[in-house]
């Protein structure tokens, strides 16, 4: 089958749970015989080849600047779409499926408007579902309207829609999306499983958060939150992983509190130094608002390491909280409701560790990336 995945941005070059979720499936298909083409933006030097075995790796963009004041900045997904577009023109009859993020929406728009002459079958992966709200917030009255009003275009679109969480499943339905929905729980690939997590036990008392740093993430909140739990956990410290326009402010609330030698903030690190202190953290510490996955989650929990998350009406990574049994929901981003769930898991360490790895040894098949990649293929097949 000759399949289209199209996608903005490329794992590694950029790092994220889309990111890594669609370079995690163009690898999977490859690698089931079938013919798999990337569309994205260049975000390699000129002479490299990025790094997808099996892939055929095609920018039609060139790389620019995506975040402006902590914001999506528009002119990028505008230049994306037109490229897109022009590919598909040319090139979509070659395709069977076309498999594209709703996001950054304007190159769903483009596929969606070649299907008619290509011929090709349409799938829609919807990591998110903005509210109206949350439309206004994000960009103020007027450009919040906007956005609502082309995200409802997206939304009309016949398609065969995929989604990560059972939040995100109800805002589809209640939306009228123009076609099916699937729930793909499953993005953790079993090779990033540890053999051995029953085993590990957290060689301190860390709390970590990884993530990229912006206002939704509130990685400000991990410092501040730090700074309140030492009052009866003197012993504790924080490592935070990850950059963004957040960074400075995190910074800053370190040498505020006077955290210099409890908190490290080293910015991006390599994967295998993330796996290893979530391996070895008391819990991760995501008091994030909004998430429409939440891998890194999946990854702690696989690792036996308890969570600690915040509840809020766009944070589906709260579907994977069995409160008590692998973590704790704070009811906000407050010091004193996250310093309360620290000390929760503190209270539990070694039981909760082991409830933890219970709870995912019984969930790991629907955890699974293989799970989702063969509903994702069955679908490619039955439609």
């Amino acid at each position: 089958m000759r399949i289209c995945i199209v996608y903005d941005l490329l794992f590694p070059h950029t790092v994220g749970g889309a990111e890594r979720w669609y370079r995690n499936i163009a690898l999977g298909l490859a690698g089931g015989a079938h013919e798999v083409t990337y569309l994205t933006m260049r975000q390699w030097n000129a002479g490299e080849q990025p790094d997808l075995p099996g892939v055929r790796v095609v920018a039609v963009a060139p790389g620019m600047a995506l975040f402006t004041g902590g914001r999506r900045r528009i002119l990028p997904p505008l230049v994306f779409g037109f490229g897109v577009l022009r590919h598909l023109i040319r090139y979509g009859h070659r395709y069977d499926v076309v498999h594209t993020a709703s996001f950054p929406y304007f190159s769903l728009l483009a596929a969606a408007a070649v299907r008619p002459f290509a011929r090709y079958r349409l799938f829609v992966d919807w990591h998110e579902l903005w509210t109206r709200q949350y439309w206004r917030e994000y960009l103020g009255p007027l450009g919040g309207r906007v956005g609502w009003w082309v995200q409802e275009r997206c939304l009309r679109v016949p398609q065969s829609a995929f989604c990560f969480s059972r939040l995100v499943e109800r805002r589809l339905l209640a939306e009228g999306v123009h076609g099916t929905v699937t729930v793909l729980e499953g993005q953790l690939p079993e090779g990033d499983v540890p053999k051995s997590a029953a085993a590990v036990q957290p060689e301190q008392p860390v709390v970590v958060f990884a993530g990229r740093h912006i206002q939704e993430k509130n990685p400000v909140a991990v410092v501040e939150a730090v700074a309140k739990a030492r009052e009866t956990i003197p012993e504790l410290r924080a490592a935070i992983y990850g950059d963004g326009p957040e960074r400075p402010n995190v910074l800053a609330a370190i040498a505020e509190h006077g955290l210099e030698d409890v908190v490290e903030a080293p910015g991006f690190v390599e994967n295998d130094v993330i796996e290893h202190a979530l391996s070895r953290a008391l819990c991760l510490l995501l008091p994030s608002r909004r998430e429409g996955y939440g891998l890194v989650v999946v990854e702690a929990l696989s690792r036996g390491t308890p969570v600690v998350l915040v509840h809020g009406e766009d944070n589906a990574a709260v579907e994977f909280v069995a409160e008590g049994e692998n973590g704790f929901v704070a009811p906000s981003a407050a010091p004193d409701a996250l310093a309360t769930a620290i000390g929760q898991v503190a209270a539990r360490d070694a039981r909760l560790r082991a409830s933890t790895l219970a709870w995912f040894a019984r969930n790991a098949s629907r955890l699974s990336l293989e799970r989702s990649l063969m509903t994702v293929s069955d679908a490619y097949q039955s439609r």
